[in-house]
């Protein structure tokens, strides 16, 4: 075995790449909780892609054919029911994470120097997933998905000048159809996995480049020992992959318990309307997307204006990429950041679930109000974030982690 790794070494540096990035790689020795969100959301990614590979060999991805493909998984293929089961709620599931991990960087600062390009690597993966999940929302060809997909795609219309050529140069057609479902399809299979995968490659090298931050803020390369390794870290391999093997366990439990009782998530990861087959004749009740893309769908609703509102959305998501450039604060972590900047983020994560509650129910006078309130919440706390970061008075930060 010894001399058969050396032959693989020579021409693939197989154990560097471990030593760098597992057993030599030092990591903070004081990460808590938030830091499982990282290495789950590895696990839900390898899960999507593989139960994805098993339902694109029975999926027919036709107008015609595509919502009895379902049926036929669902009913006759072996196994093919838990699989959908699976990959449905691993969408939501992916988002869940996701969002804690983003929580877990605002909470920490790990998006401040020197970590600007981990965290929009990470923007990244989160926009690209986005595009994942919506293309892959269509494929079952129900009535929720055609009709939310004919909705998301006519925002297009409101860009000035090119906005009924750029509408119907991504749905292929003059309305959703067959050829819309063949390309998203296609995106969704080969294009962006290959792009997320890549995406997540770079953001994992990045972070390994110039090391993990912690609950602290505290640079562990500062104090190293006689050898080079920092006083305060520890290999990430054996404690960090034990300990998140024990995470990996809890969340499966959880995960296999919505799977098996809960699948329909009470009509947020499967809705009803999406039991029923797609039918440009017939719209839904109230229309509205699946309820990880509901804060910015609520934002886009407040406006009343329908360019506004789309640039409003489309801004939502892109203030998130100069976030690291806002943050003024000499500290990182909210541990020792002051009272303004701890008050506006709980003030952010109050107005980010809202307006998440708020895009799922359907529009009235008071939600809409409630939804203007809580736009402004959302984007007041990083616009106003040079300003309360700079001024607000900072708790030392000890020199070793606590």
């Amino acid at each position: 075995m010894s001399k058969f790794m050396n032959w693989i070494d020579v021409r693939l540096p197989v154990s560097r790449a471990v030593r760098e990035h597992l057993t030599h790689y030092h990591a903070p020795k004081n990460f808590n909780f938030f830091y499982f969100f990282g290495s789950l959301a590895l696990v839900v990614l390898v899960n999507q892609i593989a139960t994805g590979i098993w339902l694109t060999m029975n999926f027919t991805p036709t107008a015609e054919e595509a919502f009895a493909s379902i049926e036929y998984i669902m009913r006759d293929v072996p196994y093919g029911w838990i699989l959908r089961y699976l990959h449905s709620t691993g969408a939501s599931a992916f988002f869940i994470v996701i969002y804690l991990h983003m929580f877990r960087g605002l909470l920490y600062g790990s998006y401040q120097k020197p970590r600007e390009l981990v965290w929009v690597f990470g923007m990244l993966i989160y926009l690209a997933l986005m595009a994942e999940a919506f293309m892959g929302y269509l494929l079952p060809w129900g009535q929720m998905s055609y009709w939310g997909a004919q909705v998301i795609i006519s925002l297009f219309g409101a860009i000035p000048v090119i906005g009924g050529e750029l509408t119907q140069w991504i749905r292929g057609d003059y309305l959703v159809s067959g050829i819309t479902l063949n390309r998203f399809f296609a995106l969704h299979v080969i294009a962006l996995p290959i792009v997320i995968l890549g995406l997540v490659v770079l953001h994992i090298l990045a972070l390994h480049e110039v090391g993990s931050n912690n609950p602290d803020g505290v640079d562990i390369k500062r104090h190293k020992d006689e050898n080079g390794k920092p006083l305060d870290g520890i290999p990430f391999h054996p404690y960090y992959t034990v300990k998140d093997l024990m995470g990996v366990g809890v969340f499966l439990l959880v995960f296999c318990a919505v799977v098996f009782f809960f699948p329909e998530g009470g009509g947020y990861f499967l809705e009803k309307p999406n039991f029923e087959q797609a039918n440009a004749f017939k719209t839904p009740e109230h229309i509205a997307p699946v309820w990880y893309f509901t804060p910015f769908y609520a934002i886009l609703r407040a406006v009343p204006d329908k360019l506004m509102g789309v640039m409003a959305m489309g801004g939502a998501i892109a203030v998130l990429f100069v976030l690291p450039w806002l943050d003024r604060s000499p500290v990182k972590s909210m541990r020792y950041k002051g009272w303004i900047s701890r008050v506006a983020l709980a003030l952010f994560c109050v107005a980010f679930v809202t307006l998440g509650a708020l895009g799922v129910s359907p529009p009235t006078d008071t939600g809409t109000l409630v939804s203007r309130v809580c736009a402004v919440v959302y984007f007041a706390y990083f616009l106003t974030m040079p300003f309360y970061t700079r001024m607000e008075r900072t708790r030392p930060v000890p020199e070793r982690v606590t």
